[in-house]
C-alpha cells in the first residue's frame, strides 16, 4: 500500500510508469466533472472508474482484494475511510476471475482517511474495505484507476 497526496508527487518518482500515467491523466482531466463510469486509457491494461456513493459503517461494508490489477484510489470530493489488512492475515473466499475480485473476511490492521487529492495504491496483498464513513455517512466522489499487472 502507498498512501499520499498528489501535491507531493515528487516524492514518488520511484513509482512505475503505469502509475505515473494515472497521475498524468488526472492532471490533464477534471475527473470531478466526469460522469460516473469507466474510461479507458489503455484498454483493459489501464482504465479509470469514476464513482460516487455514500459511505457507511464498517460492518455494512465488505473486504476485497485483486490479483490482476492494482487499485489507485484518488479522492475527488468528500472523505472516506479505507480499512486495510494483508490478505495473509485474512480468510480468502472464492476468486472471481472475470471481475478480478476476491472477497475476504477478517480484521483490519490499519485505516487511512482519504480527503480530496489524497490517493491510496492497493497491491494484490493489500486487502481493503472501502466506503467506510469517517464521522457520519456522506456522499463521496472518487476515481479508481485499475492498472493491470498480470494477465
Amino acid at each position: 500500500m502507498i498512501f499520499g497526496n498528489i501535491k507531493n508527487l515528487k516524492e514518488y518518482s520511484f513509482l512505475g510508469e503505469q502509475i505515473k500515467k494515472c497521475f498524468a491523466f488526472a492532471a490533464e482531466h477534471d475527473l470531478a466533472c466526469f460522469e460516473k463510469g469507466r474510461y479507458e486509457i489503455e484498454g483493459d491494461n489501464l482504465f479509470v472508474n469514476v464513482t460516487e456513493y455514500i459511505t457507511a459503517q464498517a460492518e455494512e461494508r465488505f473486504w476485497e482484494a485483486h490479483k490482476k490489477y492494482l487499485d489507485l484510489h484518488l479522492m475527488l470530493c468528500g472523505q472516506e475511510q479505507i480499512d486495510l489488512s494483508f490478505i495473509q492475515n485474512m480468510q480468502l473466499k472464492e476468486y472471481v476471475d472475470e471481475s478480478d475480485f476476491v472477497q475476504l473476511d477478517g480484521e483490519k490492521n490499519c485505516s487511512v482517511v482519504l480527503t480530496p487529492r489524497d490517493f491510496l495504491i492497493c497491491y494484490p496483498n493489500d486487502g481493503h474495505r472501502t466506503a467506510v464513513a469517517v464521522d457520519k455517512p456522506e456522499s463521496i466522489r472518487k476515481a479508481i484507476f485499475k492498472i493491470k499487472i498480470r494477465h
